[in-house]
């Protein structure tokens, strides 16, 4: 791979596009663990609807009362989220183990 040109006053010219014969091969994908911040954001959501069922009348006078649904349906959302990540990793895992065989 061809190194950057100096300039004159000592500073690099950077390239922002490779031919493909230039390029690195792309690196393996980061495994990364979605589990804490899908928890954590489950969480929110349901303290938001245990707090809107108990102020449910103030929202309602103000017109509000959709905050409800909305805390309920990203709850669900959240809950669905943490299932498919765990059912993603034990597939992977039991691909994993099967691969070591």
């Amino acid at each position: 791979m061809p190194r950057p040109r100096t300039r004159a006053d000592g500073l690099t010219a950077v390239r922002f596009w490779l031919s493909e014969s230039e390029r690195r091969p792309d690196p393996a994908p980061a495994r990364a663990d979605a589990r804490k911040a899908l928890f954590a954001g489950t969480l929110a959501w349901l303290v938001a609807f245990v707090v809107s069922l108990i102020t449910r009348a103030q929202l309602a006078a103000a017109g509000l009362e959709w905050f409800v649904w909305a805390a309920a349906i990203g709850t669900g959302i959240g809950v669905v989220g943490l299932v498919v990540v765990q059912l993603l990793r034990r597939r992977v895992a039991r691909q994993e183990r099967r691969s070591s065989d």
